[in-house]
């Protein structure tokens, strides 16, 4: 049998295809593995915000199209790029699991973001990280941060910014974990949606491809993005918004934290919800709902209608 990976060419991509054809190729060692590079939209617009240009979806619009087109079988996505909804046909089946899913401080001049001064540049794409900093840090210069790892590196290096801030789970994938100076702990900021998941795409009817990479999945990660997901689909309206969510199991409990705020992290709203892991979807719209009806629906609404 050969499975076709379709996947984006950056280092990191590339990476995380290597590994789920390593994983593949350990269950099934008679397995032919081929590796098809795609550039995406959001490959090639590096010069403006995500928020600004249509979101997480344009790194995974052509690779499906592929997919629909039968050039590739699979895809092997950052779970936390992939929308929560997909085309007809296609859909998950198969999560890894996690990987570390917290946030880490990079600088060349400050070993934590507590020691930058006031009037420093911090470089982020993400408005769920510059909502949840500015809570804390008013007084830092938040500019926007774009480019594969090497080049926020580079920038970084060159002196462009202060600090950056980038998911420690693409850190470790890469061997770059000495870059680090600061790990967040999830209560000082909470992650991204699905961050440290892969998420492993198909085509529906296609069974037999369906039933070997089935075999990748890993249980408690699957609960974990269900609920972190469910979470998300529920607050979602088009466009970027500063949402975080983050579930974990402890001691057969699940238990999801989430947050909104407006772009400037002035209007805040947290909540945590527990249960069952087996309704961890419901427990991701229980939580969203929650949130919708403190105050968050409003602040959302306005963001909305500003910029979508």
């Amino acid at each position: 049998m050969k499975i076709r990976i379709g996947t984006r060419k950056s280092k990191l991509a590339l990476w995380q295809a290597n590994y789920v054809a390593s994983q593949l190729k350990k269950h099934f060692p008679d397995i032919e593995v081929e590796l098809v590079k795609i550039t995406t939209k959001g490959d090639k617009i590096l010069d403006v915000p995500l928020a600004k240009v249509g979101g997480k979806g344009l790194f995974v619009k052509e690779i499906e199209e592929a997919m629909l087109r039968n050039e590739i079988d699979i895809a092997v996505h950052s779970l936390k790029d992939v929308p929560t909804y997909f085309p007809e046909g296609l859909g998950l089946v198969a999560i890894t699991e996690r990987e570390d899913p917290r946030d880490a401080f990079l600088s060349v001049k400050y070993s934590s973001i507590e020691e930058m001064p006031e009037g420093a540049v911090l470089g982020t794409s993400s408005l769920r990280r510059k909502a949840q900093i500015l809570e804390k840090r008013k007084d830092l210069v938040i500019k926007d941060l774009r480019g594969n790892v090497d080049t926020r590196i580079r920038k970084l290096e060159e002196g462009q910014y202060d600090g950056i801030i980038l998911a420690y789970a693409g850190l470790k994938r890469l061997g770059l974990e000495n870059k680090v100076k600061q790990i967040f702990e999830p209560d000082y900021m909470i992650p991204a949606v699905a961050q440290g998941f892969l998420g492993i795409e198909a085509r529906l009817d296609d069974k037999e491809t369906k039933r070997v990479v089935s075999v990748l999945n890993h249980k408690e990660s699957e609960l974990r993005a269900k609920a972190e997901r469910a979470f998300l689909k529920t607050l979602e309206g088009g466009c970027q918004v500063p949402l975080a969510g983050y579930a974990e199991i402890i001691d057969g409990v699940l238990k999801i934290t989430g947050f909104v705020s407006d772009l400037e992290g002035k209007r805040v709203f947290k909540d945590t919800v527990e249960g069952k892991p087996e309704d961890a979807e419901r427990l991701g719209e229980t939580l969203a709902n929650r949130l919708l009806e403190a105050g968050a629906k409003e602040v959302l609404e306005e963001i909305y209608r500003g910029s979508c």
